[in-house]
């Protein structure tokens, strides 16, 4: 199947903690960065995951969110560090590529953020993930 997802990162399952409706599965990246995505139990059951099961995960370049630097006293807990490799902005909006450890992210940002944050190949960032935004496919 293809998507138009272009956000994949291969990963391994670490660990499985399973509610009643919802699930938080931690995945270390290829990487080796971990991070966490909160997914439905059915979803947990349906793809089989345990630790140890090989993943994708897939995220929209619209829920990437991106940072100069760790931010801390937020409920973020994936924070991605990377450099950024391309930037192209639009009238309104951005696309940023970021080079993480075992592959790339891109962003869809505002072009006010490209360029308050000063964007351009060669900077240092971290992306910013909300667990819930993150997706799990069998690899």
């Amino acid at each position: 199947m293809s998507l138009s997802i272009r956000n994949q990162l291969s990963g391994t399952v670490t660990s499985v903690t399973t509610g009643e409706a919802m699930a938080t599965v931690k995945v270390r990246l290829a990487g080796g960065q971990d991070i966490t995505a909160a997914i439905t139990s059915d979803a947990v059951r349906d793809l089989g995951l345990t630790e140890g099961s090989a993943v994708t995960a897939l995220v929209k370049s619209t829920e990437v969110s991106l940072a100069t630097a760790p931010v801390e006293g937020v409920s973020i807990r994936n924070q991605i560090p990377g450099t950024v490799t391309d930037v192209a902005t639009g009238g309104a909006m951005g696309s940023v590529k970021v080079t993480v450890e075992g592959g790339e992210l891109t962003a869809a940002i505002t072009k006010d953020a490209v360029e308050a944050l000063g964007l351009t190949a060669g900077t240092s960032v971290v992306a910013l993930v909300k667990s819930t935004e993150i997706s799990l496919a069998n690899a």
